[in-house]
């Protein structure tokens, strides 16, 4: 049987979409590949409209330029495109009023208003609750028979109910916000997979009157939570409107929740694999070892934008008007920045890896995600003297834009 690696070389021949690209068997070691492209074609077009980079080099360079659109209306044949990766009219429009998919000066003036009620101080006033509550949840997974299942019984639950905390949502919501994120989360993929959309346009429009209505409490009554700083947040005057501010917390649940679930999913998995470096990090101090962890398995794989001039790069040149995904895990695995790429050293000092992005659209939530990060491991290396792997072929989602295990069961002691 050919290799992934042998397939995509056949492919690159004859021009591949993202399923020839990106088949669901190499979800689970998708590095070969990246490495296949690096090495041939660290610029590459697909010949559909679609152009891939791979190497750190041109990936950092991309994030920056300002030529690098995250408006998908600046594609060619926007409509046609929208058809053909199942993005129905109301996904669309929802779509179009993320920041994470509007430029400047609109996405100034989000960002902005966004950052400053998503403050430090914010972050780290969940802190102690957020302690609390992955202690509670890896209390009542061990208290089985020497098993958990780490995604749906902790890597899933915890960073909801961190959500949840800063957005000031009572706990007997917590289960809305799981069927939420989980229809919402389709939407991001480059395409949606059949069936996706109307649960998707459900899950937004409960969550949109949902948060319309805590809002209006919020107005007259503020707490000190994200919603209540959202409500009175300002810039010279100015506020977000009420379908701003609903619309982007659907962005702040779906990309908080589904990236820190993989990357606590990803993480420990690294970790299991590797003993020497599970048994490292009980004694290292743990930022350090989160940023190598984040760099040897990005939980978002990729990030796309779209060219509104011709981009000269790599002896190649990306025309304007395409779509561009920049392979942030393929960047973080070139060997002319990061010596030795494959083998995971949580000694290795190095901060420089793209898991969060760059430029003006680096990842908003990224200082909360490392604190959830810290905490979630903290807790487990804490709580379980020993942590096995208890399946030797741990399942991976179906997915391109993210990366992460459906479940994860471990042994434990």
């Amino acid at each position: 049987m050919a290799s992934p690696d042998d397939r995509t070389i056949a492919a690159a021949a004859d021009r591949p979409g993202l399923d020839d690209l990106f088949p669901p068997e190499m979800r689970a070691d998708p590095y070969p590949v990246y490495r296949q492209l690096r090495e041939n074609a660290p610029v590459f077009d697909t010949g559909r409209d679609l152009w891939l980079v791979t190497s750190y080099e041109h990936c950092h360079a991309l994030l920056r330029d300002e030529r690098c659109s995250k408006n998908p209306r600046n594609m060619d044949d926007y409509e046609r495109i929208m058809r053909m990766t199942g993005r129905t009219e109301r996904i669309r429009t929802l779509l179009e009023q993320l920041m994470s998919f509007s430029d400047p000066p609109h996405h100034t003036r989000l960002r902005g208003l966004v950052q400053r009620a998503f403050t430090p101080r914010m972050i780290e006033g969940l802190r102690a609750r957020a302690e609390r509550v992955a202690n509670e949840l890896l209390e009542a997974a061990g208290a089985g028979d020497g098993e958990i299942e780490l995604i749906d019984q902790f890597a899933s639950r915890f960073p909801l109910a961190v959500i949840a905390e800063m957005l000031g949502v009572p706990a007997s919501d917590r289960e809305r916000f799981t069927r939420w994120s989980r229809d919402l989360a389709p939407t991001f993929e480059l395409a949606l997979p059949p069936g996706a959309a109307e649960p998707a346009e459900r899950a937004a429009e409960e969550f949109i009157d949902y948060f319309r209505q805590l809002m209006e409490v919020r107005a007259k009554e503020p707490r000190d939570d994200l919603v209540s700083g959202l409500v009175h947040a300002e810039d010279e005057g100015r506020r977000l409107e009420a379908q701003e501010l609903v619309v982007n917390l659907i962005l702040i649940l779906g990309a908080g929740h589904h990236t820190a679930m993989h990357m606590i999913g990803n993480g420990v998995l690294a970790l299991v694999r590797h003993p020497d470096q599970l048994a490292l990090l009980r004694n290292l101090p743990m930022d350090d070892a989160i940023e190598e962890l984040l760099r040897y398995e990005s939980p978002v794989q990729l990030t796309t934008r779209f060219p509104t001039d011709d981009i000269a790069i790599g002896g190649q040149t990306i025309p304007a008007g395409t779509r561009l995904a920049i392979i942030l895990a393929a960047g973080n695995r070139d060997p002319d920045r990061f010596p030795d790429p494959d083998r995971l050293d949580l000694t290795r000092g190095d901060r420089a890896h793209l898991a969060f992005g760059g430029g003006i659209h680096y990842c908003l939530g990224n200082a909360l995600a490392r604190m959830e990060a810290g905490i979630a491991f903290r807790a487990l290396l804490d709580r379980f003297p020993r942590i096995e792997l208890a399946t030797e072929a741990p399942e991976y989602d179906a997915t391109i834009l993210l990366r992460g295990l459906k479940a994860l069961p471990l042994a434990v002691i």
